[in-house]
């Protein structure tokens, strides 16, 4: 079942996008910070129409994060966002707010869907919901062990998307909570990526959680990134054929080597020359190009089903 691998790949900047096509990436991902959330960059109209024609000529395709929270002021605009993503041939939109696919339907857009809905998307029963509303694909939360995956495998609708490596968000909230926090300090702080500020738990000094403010309000992420690069056979032999990279938090050059890492690894297992010796060589690759002040491990994945709560 959904036999060939695909990979996809967060894009930075107009040079990183040639980087990643020319390394083997299958998707690039990449958005506007109007209509899109935690996305590595945002680009300009005139920039995304330029990645989509390089990545359509490379024989690849673009997926454009959609998946803000559409509160009334943006679905006024989001309509004529849509239009031009159509115009210019996007081959996907990542969505997560059901008004966006309901005006997809209503206006008879021709642009075919992800369904987004970070830690939400637990169940086949909800990506067939979705399936059954339209959606193409789905992405699953990172929350899912594997036990759990295993027992799901059969039951989609549509193939299901894992995020195989990158930080992965835990909490969103609408409130500018790092900006309010320096103002009650009174200190003038930029509450932005760019600043890699962490909060710490005063009992456990060592879970440290990314947090960052951009116009759609305050992000949180896991203590560790998550690299799935030892497990990428199981996924594989499971059906799980769609792997998101997120480069988030990774330096642009260092991001293009891991990616390039992860197509190796999907032509290895793909040419059936897998095997233990190899996917810890490319591992050990993996963690020397991952940010030194960053964790990294495998997440839920390992995780027994019993021991999350």
């Amino acid at each position: 079942m959904f036999m060939d691998i695909t990979i996809t790949a967060t894009a930075k900047s107009l040079l990183q996008a040639t980087k990643l096509l020319e390394v083997g990436v299958d998707v690039l991902y990449i958005g506007n910070v109007k209509f899109g959330v935690r996305l590595v960059h945002s680009f300009t109209r005139e920039e995304l129409k330029k990645i989509i024609l390089m990545a359509h000529q490379a024989g690849a395709k673009v997926a454009v994060a959609v998946n803000a929270l559409m509160h009334p002021e943006k679905i006024k605009s989001v309509l004529k966002y849509l239009r031009f993503l159509e115009n210019f041939w996007a081959d996907y939109i990542v969505v997560s707010d059901p008004g966006v696919i309901f005006l997809l339907q209503k206006k008879k857009l021709n642009l075919a869907y992800v369904y987004e809905a970070s830690v939400f998307v637990t169940s086949a029963k909800q990506v067939n919901f979705w399936a059954k509303k339209g959606a193409t694909l789905a992405v699953l939360a990172r929350e899912l062990p594997a036990k759990e995956l295993f027992l799901m495998r059969d039951k989609f609708l549509i193939p299901t998307e894992i995020l195989v490596y990158g930080a992965t968000v835990i909490q969103h909230s609408k409130r500018f909570l790092l900006q309010n926090y320096f103002h009650f300090i009174k200190a003038d702080e930029n509450p932005s990526r760019s600043r890699n500020w962490f909060l710490v738990e005063p009992q456990n000094p060592h879970l440290h959680y990314s947090i960052f403010e951009d116009c759609h309000g305050t992000h949180i992420f896991a203590n560790n990134d998550l690299n799935l690069l030892l497990e990428l056979d199981k996924l594989s032999s499971w059906g799980y054929h769609h792997w998101k990279l997120d480069g988030l938090y990774t330096p642009e050059e260092n991001f293009i080597k891991i990616v390039e890492l992860f197509v190796k690894a999907k032509l290895m297992i793909k040419a059936g020359k897998w095997d233990s010796l190899k996917a810890s060589l490319l591992n050990e690759s993996v963690r020397f190009y991952h940010p030194e002040n960053r964790g990294l491990d495998a997440g839920f994945f390992i995780l027994d089903p019993k021991d999350i709560n």
